[in-house]
């Protein structure tokens, strides 16, 4: 019940910016895991603060049946944590549009620490 004041809300905005092509409701910040695993190491010097990305649900990972690939221009750089990963991936489940770009490009000897996302839902 505590979702009807929010959805009504949005409803009211979207009808606000009718102009608009979209909007898109920021759902999640996260560290991007597995970097160093995968295609990020090789691609740092051109991935871009703001460079869009594509979620790929993967419900049949054998790891993590909540698993949501991030893919750059068709390069796989990692996954959501698994620790954050459940509320995008029933989203997915559930045919709702959902975006991504990198929030945030840090040189930090931590691969956790070196490439933050953003998620959104997009209405």
């Amino acid at each position: 019940m505590r979702w009807r004041p929010l959805f009504a809300l949005l409803l009211l905005c979207a009808s606000l910016t009718a102009d608009a092509a979209e909007v898109r409701i920021l759902v999640q910040s996260s560290p991007l895991a597995g970097f160093r695993y995968y295609a990020g190491e090789t691609l740092w010097q051109t991935l871009r603060e703001g460079d869009r990305l594509t979620l790929v649900r993967e419900a049949d990972n054998p790891h993590d049946t909540n698993a949501v690939r991030v893919e750059w221009r068709g390069q796989k750089l990692g996954y959501l944590p698994r620790a954050e990963n459940r509320a995008v991936a029933a989203a997915m489940d559930h045919g709702e549009a959902v975006d991504a770009r990198i929030a945030k490009l840090r040189q930090h000897k931590n691969p956790w620490q070196r490439l933050l996302i953003e998620v959104f839902v997009v209405l």
